[in-house]
């Protein structure tokens, strides 16, 4: 199992949402937490609340120089990483046609080719010390995809490729770092406000503590994949089905209008 008590930890995303509920419940499991976000005042909050085992650090996470930059500081001023969490995520919400180019390169940048380098960057760490965890916070849309999600749904399907890739990776190689990848449905924090779900008792809009927890639950257990709810995972043999048929399902299930009504973050 994945000890969290003495741990250090790094999250990002840390400032709001999912990135800041695991930050606090880490700290209350006795982790050192280092958290990561361009947001300084969200740091500076958390900082506040979690106290002396949180350490605060901004970076730009489209700018790779950044991120080798970060992992410098991480582990001149707090030590090697014991568990990454690569949290942060972005979304446009809008018709491809309507996307501007800018938001389509952040969304890869930020969803899939941050996991990418933030990992390049700290695992030499733990493969010095042959031991980690390495997890990944991919979405539901990383296994089906929908309408007005398509440039967050491709990235996030780049997450998940990684995350298989990696831990394939990393077992050939006779390695005992654990890797982790989790896969909700949309979680009503803010970003995905307007959202709506057909059948609630199917597929319902996730609560954040039971995200938190489940997630915390799963890299201590050192699971390989997480993904909620549990009607998600019926993805995989659905697509046995013929396309127009999967379509057919997806659309029954409220998936493909599920963005219709969608608002996101006023402040963002």
């Amino acid at each position: 199992m994945t000890q969290l008590s003495g741990s250090l930890a790094l999250v990002t995303g840390a400032a709001s949402g999912i990135g800041r509920g695991l930050c606090l419940a880490l700290a209350e499991k006795g982790a050192r937490v280092v958290g990561v976000d361009r947001d300084q005042a969200g740091l500076e909050t958390l900082a506040k609340e979690i106290g002396a085992p949180f350490t605060p650090r901004l970076c730009d996470l489209t700018d790779v120089a950044a991120i080798e930059a970060l992992a410098m500081d991480v582990l001149k001023d707090c030590g090697s990483v014991d568990i990454l969490i690569n949290n942060a995520g972005v979304v446009g919400g809008k018709y491809l046609e309507q996307s501007d180019p800018e938001s389509i390169e952040r969304s890869f940048r930020v969803n899939a080719l941050a996991p990418i380098h933030l990992s390049r960057v700290f695992l030499p760490q733990m493969l010095a010390r042959d031991q980690g965890h390495i997890v990944t916070i991919s979405s539901a849309a990383g296994i089906v995809g929908t309408a007005r999600l398509v440039d967050y749904s491709a990235s996030k399907w780049a997450a998940m490729g990684f995350d298989e890739a990696l831990r394939l990776e990393l077992r050939h190689r006779g390695s005992h770092i654990r890797t982790t990848v989790v896969c909700p449905y949309y979680v009503n924090t803010g970003m995905f406000d307007g959202v709506q779900t057909r059948w609630r008792w199917l597929l319902p809009i996730l609560k954040p503590e039971a995200v938190i927890r489940r997630t915390l639950r799963a890299i201590e257990r050192n699971r390989s994949r997480l993904v909620m709810p549990w009607l998600v995972y019926a993805a995989w043999p659905a697509r046995l089905l013929p396309v127009v048929v999967f379509d057919t399902l997806m659309g029954w299930l409220g998936i493909t209008r599920s963005m219709d009504h969608f608002r996101g973050r006023q402040d963002d």
